[in-house]
């Protein structure tokens, strides 16, 4: 299948959904890490610990680094919007807004990428996409709820997951037009090593880790979780879904988190499903429907 193709096969959707659980794990080992790290040591230790765990993988492929300024530029591009900005941006959003709130908030990215590539002529808006994406972005509501509380500096919190979530739009177009031709492992990995390199000027410059007293156990398996499988084997999966079905189409993950996260609650945690959780996942899953086409097609054809 074309990336230009609006509509997604079944291996990818099964790919979204497990990279919907991949990512929505982030959000609760953010929550565990920040206790004791600040935000931009965190960011750094999840792209280095994330690229670390992919370069014996890249050798076993026998995947060659890029050569020089311009071979490393591309991934220098990627690794700024996709990993630098929008994990500095949420994770710092974190520390002012709880975490389903946030989740909501970047549930918007696939809205935000579609209308990126309307902009930029790289994907026609249709109708039926915007509607989806929308219908889907309400499910999201209905299900979280919208999770406001009283704190100071919300407002700050709320634009600054906006900001990661459009980060991300721009993240998808650039991959979309730099990497199209590069293995999802060599983009995931090199990426993840220029997005180190950034985020170590930063958090060096901002909070000084080395300085920090060393976090306990469960932080650490917190950030090795966050690092291993919501960065290292998501990217992999992320960017491979990228080159079948197009930038757009990979960003539905973020309407599909909300939903694994509360299924996974259900089944290894014993916690109940309310009502409200139940439509609210009904109302994300007929927008998923709604985006992919097909359903649509077949009622058209049957009438």
């Amino acid at each position: 299948m074309s990336a230009s193709d609006s509509r997604i096969d079944a291996r990818d959707w099964s790919l979204l959904a497990v990279l919907s659980i991949l990512w929505g794990g982030s959000f609760f080992f953010n929550g565990a890490a920040l206790r004791e790290l600040p935000p931009l040591t965190l960011v750094f230790l999840r792209v280095v610990l994330g690229a670390t765990m992919l370069l014996p993988l890249l050798r076993m492929q026998g995947i060659g680094f890029p050569k020089g300024v311009a071979g490393w530029t591309p991934f220098f591009v990627i690794g700024l919007f996709n990993n630098v900005l929008p994990f500095s941006l949420i994770v710092i959003g974190q520390t002012f807004i709880p975490s389903g709130l946030a989740s909501i908030l970047s549930a918007t990215t696939p809205l935000f990428t579609v209308m990126v590539m309307a902009a930029v002529g790289e994907e026609a808006l249709h109708a039926r996409r915007v509607a989806g994406v929308a219908l889907g972005l309400l499910g999201v509501i209905i299900l979280r709820g919208w999770g406001i509380e009283t704190r100071t500096g919300q407002g700050l919190g709320i634009l600054l997951c906006l900001g990661g979530a459009l980060s991300y739009g721009f993240a998808a177009l650039a991959a979309r037009r730099l990497l199209k031709d590069s293995a999802p492992l060599g983009t995931a990995t090199f990426q993840l090593m220029a997005s180190t390199v950034m985020m170590a000027i930063v958090a060096g410059a901002a909070e000084q880790p080395w300085r920090l007293p060393v976090p306990d156990v469960t932080t650490w398996l917190a950030v090795l979780g966050l690092a291993a499988l919501s960065t290292a084997l998501a990217y992999i999966i992320f960017f491979q879904i990228i080159r079948r079905s197009g930038a757009t189409n990979v960003m539905l993950v973020t309407l599909l988190i909300p939903v694994t996260a509360i299924l996974l609650g259900w089944l290894v945690l014993g916690e109940p499903i309310s009502m409200r959780e139940i439509a609210g996942a009904i109302v994300i899953g007929s927008a998923l429907l709604v985006i992919d086409g097909r359903v649509l097609t077949m009622l058209q054809r049957a009438r």
